[in-house]
Order: C-alpha cells, then sequence, then structure tokens
C-alpha cells in the first residue's frame, strides 16, 4: 500500500492553519482570577466587555483578570445570569484585541473546532476537536432560553470553561462551559450577544411576570370533547397578587389557562417557559381559558419580575 507523497504537506498544512488560528485569536482570550486554584477563562466579546462562565466564579466578589502575557488588571462586574450561564465584566481602556464574533449557525456535525483558554500565567492553551452535536434551540435546567444545543468533541480542562469555541475562519461562534459529567457545551454567540445587551444596560436579564400562583391540573374529557380542547392539560389559577398584571387583565381565582399567545399550554412549566423570554416583558398578549365550564379570552399585558 502506497501513501500519496502529498499527505504530509497536507498535514503540515493543517497544522500551520490551526497555530494561525490560535495565533489569531489569542490576544481577546484572558484568564478570569476568582481566586480558586483553576481559573476560568474569559473573552474580550466587545471593546471593553469581557464575558466569562457564570458557574465558574462561584460567589466571587473580587475578580481580575490577566491578559495574554501575563499582565493582571482589575474588572468591574455589570452583570450575572445563572439561567444562561454568562457573566459579563467591564474592563477599562482594553489594549488587547476584539474577538471577531461569528455565526453559530454556520455549524454543522463533523466541522473541526478550537476550544481555547489561558493561563493564570498569561500563556495561551488550545483543544482540537469536532462538533458531535448541533441542533436546535433548548432550555437550560436554570430555565435560560440557549438559542442552538452545540456539543464539540473537545476536553474542557481546568481553565477552559468560559474560553471560546473558535470555528475554521478563526471567528468565535460561542462560550464554552461544562455539561454533564463534565461534557463540553457551547452557548452560542447569539445567545451571548442577547444576555450581553440586557446586562450592559440594565445588569440583570428581564422576566416576564404575571402575578399569579399556578398548579397543574387535568381537564374533564367530557368538558375537553364540549369545548373541543386538545390535551387534557391546563394551569389552574391558586392565587393572584394585588394589582398584578394577570388581575388587572381580569384573571380570576380558579380560572384554569390553556393557551399562551395563541399557544396551547398543558402544565407550569410551559407558562414559565414563556414568562422566561425577555421579549413577552411589556407586551399585551393574548389567553384563552376556562371558567366556570366555558371558553373565555382575554388579553393580559406582561410585567418585569421585580427583582
Amino acid at each position: 500500500m502506497s501513501i500519496s507523497s502529498n499527505a504530509p504537506n497536507l498535514l503540515l498544512s493543517l497544522s500551520q492553519s490551526l497555530a494561525d488560528t490560535v495565533e489569531r485569536v489569542e490576544g481577546a482570550v484572558v484568564s478570569v482570577n476568582v481566586g480558586r486554584r483553576f481559573s476560568p477563562s474569559g473573552i474580550h466579546w466587545r471593546n471593553g466587555i469581557i464575558v466569562t462562565s457564570d458557574e465558574s466564579l462561584h460567589n466571587s466578589e473580587e475578580v481580575t483578570v490577566t491578559l495574554n502575557g501575563g499582565k493582571t488588571v482589575p474588572v468591574k462586574l455589570l452583570g450575572r445570569d445563572a439561567s444562561t450561564d454568562v457573566a459579563v465584566f467591564q474592563i477599562d481602556s482594553p489594549d488587547i484585541p476584539v474577538a471577531n464574533i461569528g455565526d453559530a449557525a454556520t455549524l454543522k456535525v463533523g466541522h473541526l473546532v478550537l476550544g481555547m483558554a489561558l493561563s493564570r500565567e498569561g500563556n495561551i492553551k488550545a483543544v482540537m476537536g469536532n462538533i458531535s452535536v448541533c441542533s436546535g434551540a433548548w432550555k437550560s435546567m436554570s430555565g435560560g432560553n440557549i438559542d442552538q444545543f452545540i456539543c464539540p468533541d473537545i476536553t474542557l480542562y481546568p481553565g477552559f470553561a468560559g474560553g471560546p469555541l473558535v470555528d475554521a475562519n478563526g471567528d468565535v461562534v460561542g462560550m464554552n462551559t461544562s455539561g454533564r459529567r463534565a461534557t463540553a457545551l457551547t452557548i452560542p454567540s447569539k445567545t451571548v450577544n442577547r444576555v450581553v445587551d440586557q446586562l450592559v444596560v440594565k445588569g440583570r436579564i428581564a422576566r416576564g411576570y404575571l402575578g399569579v400562583g399556578m398548579q397543574p391540573v387535568r381537564l374533564p374529557q367530557n368538558l375537553q370533547t364540549a369545548l373541543n380542547i386538545t390535551g387534557d392539560g391546563g394551569v389552574i389559577v391558586v392565587n393572584i397578587e394585588n394589582n398584578a398584571p394577570a388581575e388587572q387583565a381580569g384573571i380570576l381565582l380558579g380560572d384554569i389557562l390553556i393557551t399562551f399567545n395563541d399557544a396551547r399550554v398543558k402544565d407550569t412549566n410551559d407558562v414559565l417557559a414563556y414568562l422566561n423570554q425577555s421579549q413577552y416583558v411589556n407586551q399585551t398578549i393574548s389567553v384563552q381559558l376556562v371558567r366556570g365550564g366555558e371558553l373565555v379570552n382575554l388579553t393580559v399585558t406582561i410585567g418585569e419580575r421585580p427583582f
């Protein structure tokens, strides 16, 4: 069996290309110092804005970042969102490159990617792998809306959480974080951008607010048939806060909510999933409910959950 004389050249070309990609990105990678043995990495996402893994910060109060080369500088916390695992810091007068942010929607299963990190001493680190899973939007266990499920086949060694996932173009397409059993997950750039926009302005993520206590309930078959309702699940209102959006809309105790913005809801998680989407805050939406054996249609203006 003969081996093509081009094989060594192809391997050398790939090797050099990977090294060149690391060099293009490394200046935008930082180490986030949180007073622990293994500090997460971070990304200079926008001019003066550092993003990192919220989970990796734990309850650290004083945070600094180490830049590529070893210089350590202070940063200011702008906000944290545990539901998407994104924390945002401000760095004054940054003299480091800003990452070139790409679109994670271009990723396909099998694409080569790099995970990158920076040590506390300011030395760059990188691991190579490929995209093993790439699918649609999903919801984290904390209720965060993530635009894509991205699982790169890379090893997240200590310090790699919070660092960038880099595609073959040298673009940062997301922030790496740890999934179950230390598997790597990537928060896509679209999600990070959305969270950064809100944390920079408000310092928090806006969540929808109805002001009701709810419990799941099953609808009797005869009621489903009489009202032409698909599915036996609903959410019964067991408590209403004074002057809350629900009260202002005319929702009453004992009402059974079955649609929210024209989408069927079967349990409380369905309602909370909608309220956790910031685009509904201050928006007027339609709800349909069962009251006294009859269908009732109402409109409600979603408030912002108090903090």
